[in-house]
C-alpha cells in the first residue's frame, strides 16, 4: 500500500526531469550566453569549455559550432524593442560591426532554414554589402524588394537573423559591453 505513493512520486519526478531536460536541449543553445542588444551569442559553444547543455544541443542538432578562435555566432529573434522579428514587416539592421576578417549576415525562418525567394538572396558577406560613409551597414529585411542592401523575408511570421564574425580579435572576458553590434529596428508592417 505504501509503495503506490512512492511509485507515483518516482514516476512524476522522472517525467518532470526528462521534460525539463528535453526542453533545455531543444530550446536553448546552452547556458553560457552573451547578450548584446537583440543579439545573443554563445562564445564557448565550440570549445572544450562548453557547458553540458551546449554540448547536448550540438549533438542533437548536428550543427558544427564555431571554435572561439575561428569566429563567433550571434542570433537575433527580436528587434531592439523586444518585438519578434516578423517577415511581414520591414526591419532595418543598422550599425558598425566589430572588427573581423570576414562576416556574414543571413536571414532564416524560425527553424533555421533559408527562405526560398526569386532573387536567390539569402544573406550578405562583408565583401558584398554596400557600406555607409561611416563604415556602417544598413540592411533592410522586407517581403517586397527594396533598394540598397535588401534581404527577402518571404513574409514568414517569425525570422532569425544570424551574424557570424570570423577571425574577430575580441573576446567577452571583459564583458559583453566590449562589443557593439548593429541595432535592429522595425519600421512598418503590412
Amino acid at each position: 500500500m505504501r509503495l503506490l505513493p512512492l511509485a507515483f512520486t518516482l514516476l512524476i519526478a522522472t517525467i518532470l526531469g526528462l521534460g525539463v531536460t528535453w526542453f533545455s536541449v531543444t530550446h536553448s543553445r546552452g547556458l553560457d550566453n552573451v547578450r548584446v542588444g537583440s543579439w545573443e551569442g554563445w562564445p564557448r559553444s565550440g570549445t572544450s569549455k562548453a557547458d553540458p547543455y551546449a554540448r547536448a544541443f550540438v549533438a542533437r542538432s548536428g550543427e558544427l559550432p564555431l571554435e572561439l578562435a575561428d569566429g563567433l555566432l550571434f542570433l537575433a529573434t527580436t528587434d531592439d524593442a523586444g518585438n519578434p522579428l516578423d517577415g511581414r514587416c520591414e526591419t532595418r539592421i543598422v550599425g558598425v560591426l566589430p572588427q573581423a576578417r570576414l562576416w556574414t549576415l543571413t536571414v532564416t525562418d524560425q527553424d533555421g532554414n533559408l527562405i526560398p525567394n526569386d532573387a536567390g538572396r539569402f544573406g550578405f558577406t562583408s565583401a558584398e554589402v554596400v557600406y555607409r560613409d561611416n563604415g556602417a551597414i544598413d540592411v533592410r529585411l522586407s517581403p517586397r524588394a527594396r533598394t540598397g542592401n535588401w534581404l527577402p523575408t518571404g513574409a514568414r511570421p517569425r525570422l532569425k537573423v544570424a551574424l557570424r564574425l570570423y577571425d574577430a580579435p575580441f573576446s567577452f572576458t571583459s564583458g559583453a559591453d566590449a562589443a557593439v553590434l548593429p541595432r535592429i529596428t522595425r519600421e512598418a508592417c503590412l
